[in-house]
């Protein structure tokens, strides 16, 4: 692969002031490159990164990079940067207030998807970034997209992956049953723990739950049955959801994943903006919206009501059994949804992708 990038920080030294009034004085924003730009840079792609993702977008999104392939380096200037309140080196609660010395930890605010969105765009602005092919993002990364293509004129075509227009009262609920298994943790102590000594059994539950949203009951069965794990005295799903967790809690950080899934909460394109009809039919650019046929996290019903109210989409289905995480494992089906169904991308750009 071409021209990788990567351990980039942007230092913004202007003040950031988030939605809730919140004042970062200085803003850090770590992200990673693929590709060239061409002569007049009308080559960007941008990626949007999910919860527990980060800007190394080519390790989690790994089967769409490559030559003739979705995101391709050989033909595209890639852009993945690291989000508000991430834990892997932009501004988060794991970074070092300047007005203190100490770590935000339990004082990091509550930020929105738009605030991600805000960040990202000072990023872009940085980057000198006039015009974007394409943005695509799924799951928390396709609330941003949705959100950049409303708040920014420069992207020219959407690829929005297993989300909604808003987050559903399910969705929130099972976030908030996540945070209260970090709440309940005895080392959770309003965010705020020893370096090295975080609230891990809390953090680990929280993603056990999580793991089980983004599968389905089929394909656990497939998968897992009632087989019993041979070196523990448990079932193999159980000793599976245990390594999800303690994978977890090896990098990521509980109060980062509080104040994300909070953002994902805060999610709603129409919030202080007027209807949903109003705010989404005045996307004009081609939007391609792609559903999961086994979603339980994000019902297909939200993709294809998404793209009835967007002004210039359409909407696919890719049919599969492996639950929410089918776009983080289906790469070539995806990339044949696109081919087939989002012209404006395959012929514009001249892609032929991998069959």
């Amino acid at each position: 692969m071409s021209t990788k990038q990567e351990n980039l920080t942007f230092r913004d030294r202007t003040s950031f002031v988030t939605e809730s009034g919140f004042e970062f004085p200085e803003l850090e924003v770590a992200y990673q490159t693929w590709g060239t730009p061409n002569e007049d840079m009308s080559n960007v792609v941008v990626v949007f990164h999910a919860l527990t993702g980060h800007a190394a977008a080519d390790e989690w999104l790994a089967g769409f990079f490559g030559k003739g392939r979705l995101l391709d380096p050989d033909e595209h200037y890639i852009i993945c940067s690291n989000v508000l309140g991430s834990c892997y080196g932009t501004t988060g609660p794991l970074s070092i207030d300047p007005r203190t010395g100490e770590r935000y930890s339990g004082n990091f605010p509550v930020v929105t998807i738009r605030d991600m969105v805000r960040v990202q765009q000072r990023l872009l602005d940085h980057l000198k970034v006039r015009r974007i092919r394409f943005a695509i993002g799924a799951s928390m990364g396709g609330m941003q997209a949705l959100e950049f293509g409303i708040m920014d004129k420069r992207p020219e075509q959407l690829l929005l992956i297993a989300m909604g227009k808003a987050h559903s009262a399910w969705a929130i609920g099972i976030g908030e049953a996540q945070r209260r298994a970090i709440y309940a943790d005895p080392k959770w102590l309003d965010g705020h723990y020893p370096p090295g000594d975080p609230p891990a059994s809390g953090l680990a539950a929280a993603r056990m739950m999580g793991m089980i949203t983004y599968r389905s009951a089929s394909s656990f069965e497939r998968r897992f049955g009632r087989e019993p794990q041979q070196d523990k005295p448990c079932f193999q799903i159980e000793s599976y959801l245990n390594y999800q967790g303690k994978k977890l809690v090896e990098r990521f950080d509980a109060v980062t994943y509080i104040r994300l899934t909070q953002a994902m909460d805060s999610h709603d394109v129409s919030r202080g903006r007027g209807s949903f009809e109003k705010v989404l039919d005045r996307i004009k650019i081609p939007v391609l919206v792609v559903g999961i046929s086994s979603d339980a996290l994000y019902p297909v019903e939200e993709q294809k009501e998404l793209a009835s109210l967007l002004g210039n989409a359409r909407y696919v289905e890719l049919s599969s059994d492996n639950g929410h995480d089918a776009f983080l494992i289906e790469f070539e089906a995806i990339q044949s949804l696109v081919k087939k169904n989002f012209p404006e991308l395959t012929q514009k750009y001249q892609l032929v992708f991998s069959e």
